[in-house]
């Protein structure tokens, strides 16, 4: 019997206890921009993490958003999990959509995105120590390092350090977050994420009595969010999206003020590097305005030569467990972005199986979550036997 199987064995005993956990984590709201609701969590996490045998649990205080580090000690350079436990949720949203059982799934705000891979995660970690000690464990095992942070839904600016930091001492990468449909799809590659505010000034005027001399930002402005729509190109993988825009202060005032908000998703450095230099080379279109862009990429692409080495295992590991894994890409970004851009080995939906990721209908599937922590404790087993 290989390590994976053991695990599932021995998981599967914890499956009501899994789902304990889950409740307790959703019921916890943590929104990205509520820093005492990000440290409740924190604190929750950090005791959690402090149960698992032989691990070192350290909270990474911040201001506006702390991160947990669970450390388990193993030979060699370690694997890092990487997971976050902010969500897009505000609060207040429990008391409108509450916690509830119904088919064997579990819903709530932030379960499927992404705090059941998180309990997949903890448990993971458990089977590691655990099976280990008692014997039944005796592959040889890296250090494991389950990092989570607390801004990913927000573009992970105050964690990206200590994620870039913790990924360069990893000889590979392992992304909590959720897996694609019920059969659980991997995501072997994920678009490049970015953001543009571009911004016009024109010059105010009497809407009636001078309109000939105001500048009008909004019209100039609406010039420029045609050109951006233009950009999309999905034969390139690329799309532009002006989302937001604002502009003006009353309907007699000829507007001497307006921006957008871009969003951008591009499939390779090549055409972010291409796209970032076309939109701020954008220019004024007529006199009597000025233009001015911010922004570019967040997030690198997450290409598909990054993955392909865990991949091969993770489908060696799944067949163990009976899961013929399949992988696919993902227009929205993760943190194994960050990594796998350093060039460090990365895997990325071995999560929670589930749907409805920032949806009002988002849930688990409770049954799938044992055998998908035994994916993960299987994986960083296999990843010490083949990965230096």
């Amino acid at each position: 019997m290989t390590f994976a199987q053991t695990a599932r064995d021995w998981l599967s005993g914890f499956a009501d206890e899994m789902a304990a956990r889950l409740r307790e984590a959703v019921g916890i709201e943590s929104p990205s921009d509520d820093p005492a609701s990000l440290h409740r969590f924190a604190d929750w996490l950090l005791e959690e993490g402090r149960a698992v045998p032989g691990a070192d649990a350290a909270l990474l205080p911040d201001p506006a958003g702390p991160a947990v580090r669970i450390a388990l000690p193993g030979e060699g350079r370690p694997v890092l999990v990487l997971a976050h436990f902010d969500t897009v949720w505000p609060l207040g949203t429990l008391a409108r959509r509450p916690v509830r059982l119904e088919d064997g799934r579990l819903f709530g705000p932030g379960a499927y995105d992404m705090k059941a891979g998180l309990v997949q995660a903890l448990y993971a970690l458990r089977a590691l120590a655990e099976l280990r000690a008692d014997g039944r464990g005796d592959a040889p095992r890296p250090p494991v390092t389950l990092l989570a942070t607390s801004d990913e839904e927000v573009g992970s600016h105050r964690s990206r350090r200590l994620i870039e930091e913790e990924a360069r001492r990893s000889r590979a990468v392992l992304v909590a977050e959720p897996a694609v449909g019920p059969e659980g799809r991997l995501k072997i590659w994920r678009k490049g994420v970015g953001g543009f505010l571009v911004r016009v000034r024109g010059r105010a005027a009497h809407a009636g009595g001078d309109h000939e001399l105001g500048r009008n930002a909004i019209e100039e402005l609406a010039r420029h969010v045609i050109a951006l729509q233009a950009l999309t190109d999905y034969a390139r993988g690329t799309t532009v999206n002006v989302g937001v825009v604002r502009g003006g202060t009353r309907s007699n005032v000829v507007p001497d003020f307006a921006e957008a908000e871009v969003d951008f998703r591009v499939a390779s450095p090549e055409e972010g590097e291409r796209l970032v230099s076309r939109v701020r080379g954008l220019a004024p279109t007529a006199e009597g305005f000025t233009l001015e862009v911010t922004g570019g990429l967040n997030r690198p692409p997450l290409e598909e030569r990054m993955t392909r080495p865990l991949f091969a295992l993770a489908v060696e590991v799944g067949a163990e467990l009976g899961l013929a894994l399949a992988g696919e890409g993902s227009g929205g970004g993760s943190d194994g972005n960050f990594t796998a851009a350093l060039g460090v080995p990365t895997l990325d939906g071995l999560g929670a199986v589930g749907d409805g990721a920032h949806a009002d209908h988002e849930h688990v599937a409770l049954a799938a979550m044992p055998e998908r922590a035994a994916l993960l404790a299987g994986l960083v087993v296999r990843i010490g036997e083949r990965l230096a």
